[in-house]
């Protein structure tokens, strides 16, 4: 018998595409299902939430996850990037020297400062490796005949943040955490604020006026949320208004 996207606690987005609300940090995972091939958007935050979401993608694509495309360098949505070992792994550019060795004790401790069980975030940096792909503008993924764009639109959030989107009726755009809609956008060390609005400029350019646009924390949300959002961050770092 078919599983349904609802019967598994997913939001059914597009033909094949959806998404769904973890708890903890109320991050999104992503699904995006082609001919014989799924593309997994972010990994959760810990082993075992990371398998939990394989096995969830694996019912409702009747196949493995063979891509996983990393948003940001954040625990909340790399930390179960090692349950998907047998996947393509995606990142922007740079996005391998935050995940190295270098930076997994800054990771683990932000992991564990946000509530994160120690023993959960140690194993998470303990199997983390680096993508194996990196996005330094766009790139185009074949998924089984269905084409999905991986875009390096930053720096915003972070220094490396990646969205991907997923052509249809409607067109599906799965933002990380340049968007938030359940919170104000959280700006920490490693944003670029000055880039931000900048950022959300080339998403709007990428998505268009009546595409879904997947935050990395709250409900989905449509380009006049994401415009305003583009504004309101404009206004609260000082940055000249760009084009709408």
């Amino acid at each position: 018998m078919t599983v349904t996207w609802e019967e598994l606690g997913w939001e059914r987005l597009a033909s094949g595409v959806g998404r769904c609300r973890l708890p903890g940090w109320d991050c999104t995972a992503g699904l995006v299902v082609g001919a014989g091939a799924a593309l997994m958007v972010d990994a959760g935050s810990s082993l075992e939430e990371g398998g939990r979401l394989r096995a969830r993608a694996a019912e409702l694509a009747g196949g493995d996850v063979t891509h996983l495309a990393l948003t940001h360098p954040h625990f909340d949505h790399v930390f179960g990037a090692a349950a998907f070992a047998d996947a393509e792994v995606f990142g922007a550019v740079g996005v391998d020297t935050v995940l190295a060795h270098a930076g997994r004790a800054e990771l683990r401790a932000d992991a564990v400062r946000n509530g994160l069980d120690e023993r959960a975030a140690g194993a998470a940096v303990d199997a983390l490796s680096p993508p194996r792909h990196h996005v330094s503008g766009e790139w185009t993924l074949d998924l089984g005949g269905r084409q999905v764009l991986l875009a390096n639109v930053g720096p915003g959030h972070t220094a490396h943040d990646l969205v991907v989107l997923v052509p249809g009726d409607p067109e599906v755009v799965f933002c990380g955490d340049l968007v938030e809609e359940s919170g104000e956008p959280q700006a920490g060390p490693d944003a670029v604020p000055s880039r931000w609005p900048d950022a959300l400029d080339r998403l709007l350019g990428l998505g268009g006026e009546d595409a879904l646009y997947v935050p990395g924390h709250g409900a989905v949300v449509d380009a006049s949320f994401v415009r305003a959002q583009r504004d309101a961050l404009a206004a609260r770092f000082g940055v000249s208004r760009g084009p709408s």
